[in-house]
């Protein structure tokens, strides 16, 4: 019984901080559909501001209260000047390109923090007033954790009554269900979405302070931290204050068991809860149907045949690729390599993104399972590299139908969410088993055979192959099935009223992008020699985001565009400066601004506008 206990009282203090993270994204959401990256760099700047005010202030409870919330009011500030001065400019913008424009953010923060901060984690000692124990059941139980978690209920409360009994609070939950309707009667909604914005940050930057003394901060907390968030935002469901707290209470009890029922399981065991939930629930715990609202941009034409200028160009590219090995040495060979199999992974993603409508967070697990299955191949049953690239990317294929069974029934952010945390659960898999995968160690040696071994011939190689499948991929979207994919994705019910079926169609396409990325997985293993968990890390899949929104999901050249530039830029700076994210998340800021619908989006609309002109 005292085990019992102390693991609730534990679970219930994981649970507090996980709703200090996550109850300001929570609102942020709920009032400007702003799906927000920068969330964790908040919380980042909230435990590194914690740690400077902290630590200049005496250790009395008045100061340290005082210090927490002087550190949540500062990082107040930066969030409202983030949304004055970056997301009010494209509120109106398609919703996944304010996600790239936060993670621009996140880049720019980041290294700004190393700056001021340092490398190093910073501790801090917890005051003398909370370093004690209370003996429950026979047991002790920090006085900390006790203290915390009595906060989250706290803020709840101070959250419901500023919500339920302020008149700011009415036009807070009015715009979260009608937005255009409180627009409509004649509410600022820079002021709101500002003030809401600041209020998100506040509850981010306190968090990250409140968690110094169990914590260290550094630089790894932002995408941490920003996961977490949104697993228990998802799990209670978006826009949701009561939700937010009941999933934190559920992930919270759940982790401190599961560490003594299940240790082998801890790294996916969140994850796991949030696949359950929202196959039971889909729209989380306590969440309500998302409104199905389109952007303009949504209805561009996507699969109409590519322009004459668009032809040329692209053959002229292909024509310069096939004879680059010609011109440049290995280390530039290797980089373009990286950039075709990129150009490949942004496809597969385009594919499902674009004309399906079906957003991931997850498409490095079919990247990895395709670098995997090659690797088994070639390793263990030592098959020849066409047969490891066919069991690659059929392998890939395969399970992303089987999971797609259940991806299929979600939409938007609920379904981004459920890939990734498929993808998370493959990666605990890859980094926990050891025996098949080697786990941190990953698989050596999966080196091509002699003829493709050099350089110049598996560029080659990996030309061909990449080529054709994203030719093959843009001629699948010209066909009926396309045009069926493109008018599921605008109007589910009209198609269905036509004989269309959605599910069908949209779990055929997953079947399709995950084929796709389960080659470029398997090339990169040949590239690479060797396969490792972070394959499948969360940084991949954000990779493949960050490309096919940089180049627009409008064409099937936006993936294309969007690799090139990416990859061109990112192993550019880390070659002349070591604030190489700061220089990228500034650049991707400015593209956002200046392309809001990506680079390769915003050019067909202007070659449109000079058509009619």
């Amino acid at each position: 019984m005292n085990v019992l206990l102390i693991q609730s009282l534990t679970g219930l203090a994981t649970a507090s901080s996980l709703f200090l993270l996550a109850a300001g994204l929570t609102v942020i959401f709920g009032v400007t559909r702003v799906v927000n990256f920068a969330h964790g760099s908040l919380f980042m700047l909230g435990a590194y501001g914690g740690w400077t005010i902290l630590s200049a202030l005496p250790r009395t409870p008045v100061w340290f209260a005082a210090g927490i919330v002087l550190t949540g009011l500062a990082v107040a500030a930066i969030g409202g000047l983030i949304e004055v001065m970056l997301l009010r400019r494209i509120y109106h913008a398609p919703e996944l390109l304010q996600l790239l424009a936060t993670f621009g953010v996140v880049l720019v923060l980041q290294d700004l923090t190393l700056m001021i901060w340092g490398p190093n984690d910073l501790s801090l000692s917890r005051p003398p007033w909370l370093r004690g124990f209370a003996t429950i059941g026979g047991s002790r139980m920090p006085l900390y954790d006790l203290w915390l978690t009595a906060i989250g209920p706290a803020v709840l409360l101070v959250l419901w009554l500023l919500f339920t009994r302020t008149r700011w609070g009415t036009l807070v939950r009015a715009a979260t269900q009608d937005r255009e309707m409180v627009a409509a009667l004649g509410v600022s909604q820079h002021w709101l979405f500002t003030s809401v914005f600041a209020l998100g940050a506040f509850l981010a930057g306190a968090g990250g302070a409140l968690t110094l003394p169990d914590a260290s901060a550094n630089l790894q907390i932002d995408l941490t931290s920003i996961v977490d968030a949104f697993v228990v935002v998802v799990v209670g469901g978006l826009g949701s204050l009561g939700g937010a707290f009941l999933a934190s209470l559920l992930i919270g009890l759940l982790q401190a068991f599961g560490i003594l029922l299940l240790p082998q399981a801890t790294l996916a065991l969140t994850f796991v809860i949030m696949a359950i939930v929202l196959i039971l629930r889909p729209n989380g715990l306590l969440g309500r149907p998302q409104a199905d609202v389109r952007q303009e941009a949504e209805t561009v034409s996507l699969i109409g045949p590519a322009e004459p200028i668009v032809r040329r160009l692209g053959l002229a590219v292909l024509l310069a690729a096939i004879v680059a090995p010609l011109a440049v040495g290995p280390f530039l060979l290797s980089v373009l390599t990286e950039m075709l199999i990129a150009a490949l992974f942004a496809a597969s993603l385009h594919a499902i993104m674009g004309p399906g409508g079906m957003p991931s967070f997850g498409q490095a697990a079919w990247f990895g399972i395709g670098a995997y299955a090659a690797a088994f191949a070639v390793k263990s049953l030592a098959l020849p590299i066409g047969a490891g690239l066919l069991a690659g990317t059929c392998a890939a294929g395969l399970i992303a139908v089987i999971v797609g069974a259940f991806l299929v029934r979600l939409s938007g952010v609920y379904l981004a969410m459920l890939t990734l945390a498929f993808a998370q659960i493959v990666w605990a898999i890859a980094f926990q088993a050891v025996d098949l995968t080697g786990g941190d160690n990953g698989i050596l040696g999966v080196w091509p055979p002699a003829w493709a071994a050099s350089p110049a011939a598996f560029y080659w190689l990996t030309l061909a192959l990449c080529v054709m499948a994203i030719l093959l991929l843009r001629h699948i979207l010209q066909t009926p099935f396309g045009y069926g994919l493109r008018a599921a994705r605008d109007s589910a019910q009209r198609a269905a009223a036509i004989g269309l079926n959605g599910p069908a169609l949209r779990l055929m396409a997953l079947a399709l992008s995950g084929a796709a990325a389960g080659l470029a997985g398997a090339l990169t293993a040949f590239s690479k020699g060797s396969v490792f968990p972070t394959y499948i890390s969360i940084g991949r899949s954000v990779d493949a985001l960050i490309m096919v929104l940089l180049g627009g999901i409008q064409t099937m050249s936006g993936p294309i565009v969007g690799a090139l530039v990416y990859t061109g830029l990112f192993d550019a700076l880390l070659l002349v400066t070591d604030l190489w994210r700061l220089v990228l998340g500034l650049v991707i800021i400015v593209l956002v601004l200046a392309f809001p619908l990506g680079i390769a989006g915003t050019v067909q609309r202007l070659s449109r506008q000079g058509q009619r002109a």
